[in-house]
């Protein structure tokens, strides 16, 4: 069996099983075992690799099972007695029809955390619809606030859904349920629905509205590009740069670098000032190129950085000091996050793994329990 890169992140020790997917159950398997979980990803027979340059499927041992086979079926069932976790991002009650639903899960294994990922959750109204992130985040409120100047509605990729309100929300949902198993020794379903995770998302902006403190429409408010202080700026060469002076201290200091010297500037919280100041802003921003602003500004009180590509992002500065990429495995990807004082998380592999036998991952996992308990 190949040999993993060594586990050492505070996860260490813990066993998921996860029912390869696409989107925010695989991403959340990858956190878990950058954190120092041991992820086995049963796939269809046949699809179990994937190239080196799949960073979402990294750090984890792929073993191939048919579903409809009654004998593969029980190698998953083995899998499950021996998990903490099991991650699926099936429809609701595919994973009943397959004979790995909850019920059956949690006998075999009553300590087991069961993690869910939908859109829409397992009950509701659009239970069994199909949709994607964009339909998610579309009924919540979110969508709806990402305008362009045009008033069309802009998708934030699939981060608010798929990633920030899915899979975020279901590792931070499954660990807390295996923190309360140790104490309780029962394990239970975690339903992490996007359309849930995005409206707890929205929470801030839900109170600022019951505290009379946005009123508006999209791109009137303080966070939505209606405030001049607030926005992206095209400069002199086609770059952009970004503007977050809320405060009165980061303003004034905005205000000083960038020469905004008239009076009407002093209306900074004023919003029915705000149109006519973006104007008089966006004519300043044309005056210097992108690189010029981001000399002025980057790394100062005012509040500002350049808008930077997806491709030219491992390059800045600051995300190389940080080391926030790392070349391996197949190529430059994002490294593992959070960070770790005292048990670092790792990349623990390639997605381009070849698939393993479910008895080679039991045998393992049974002589190291046994290891344990002695």
């Amino acid at each position: 069996m190949k040999e993993q890169s060594a586990a050492q992140g505070p996860l260490r020790g813990m066993r998921v099983v996860e029912f390869a997917g696409l989107g925010p159950a695989p991403f959340a398997s990858m956190m878990l075992s950058d954190m120092g979980a041991d992820v086995v990803c049963i796939a269809r027979p046949g699809q179990g690799t994937r190239p080196p340059g799949d960073f979402v499927n990294r750090g984890r041992r792929v073993v191939e099972l048919d579903l409809k086979s009654r004998d593969h079926i029980a190698q998953v069932l083995d899998l499950i007695s021996a998990a903490d976790i099991l991650i699926e991002g099936f429809r609701p009650k595919v994973m009943e029809r397959l004979g790995l639903g909850p019920d059956v899960a949690l006998k075999r294994n009553p300590r087991l955390v069961y993690g869910r990922m939908t859109g829409w959750g397992q009950e509701g109204p659009l239970a069994q619809a199909a949709g994607h992130d964009i339909n998610y985040i579309a009924i919540t409120g979110a969508l709806d606030s990402f305008r362009a100047t045009n008033g069309e509605t802009v998708s934030p990729l699939n981060l608010v859904g798929d990633y920030g309100g899915g899979a975020l929300y279901l590792v931070v949902g499954v660990l807390a349920a295996v923190i309360e198993a140790k104490s309780s020794g029962k394990g239970q379903v975690v339903d992490a629905a996007m359309c849930d995770g995005v409206s707890s998302m929205l929470t801030m902006f839900h109170s600022l509205r019951a505290l009379g403190r946005w009123p508006g429409g999209p791109r009137t408010n303080m966070l939505d590009g209606g405030a001049h202080f607030y926005r992206t700026y095209e400069c002199k060469d086609g770059g952009f740069m970004s503007v977050g002076a809320i405060e009165p201290q980061f303003y004034a200091e905005l205000r000083k670098r960038a020469g905004l010297d008239e009076e009407c500037y002093d209306a900074h919280m004023s919003r029915d000032e705000w149109p006519k100041l973006q104007e008089k802003m966006a004519a300043v921003f044309k005056t210097k190129t992108r690189d010029e602003w981001t000399a002025l500004l980057e790394g100062t009180e005012a509040c500002a950085a350049p808008v930077v590509s997806l491709f030219d992002a491992p390059a800045h500065p600051h995300l190389a000091a940080r080391e926030t990429f790392v070349n391996a495995h197949g190529g430059i990807q994002p490294a593992p996050a959070p960070r770790f004082s005292r048990t670092p998380s790792t990349i623990q592999g390639t997605a381009a793994v070849t698939p393993v036998d479910a008895t080679d991952i039991l045998a393992q996992w049974s002589e190291a329990a046994d290891a344990q308990a002695s």
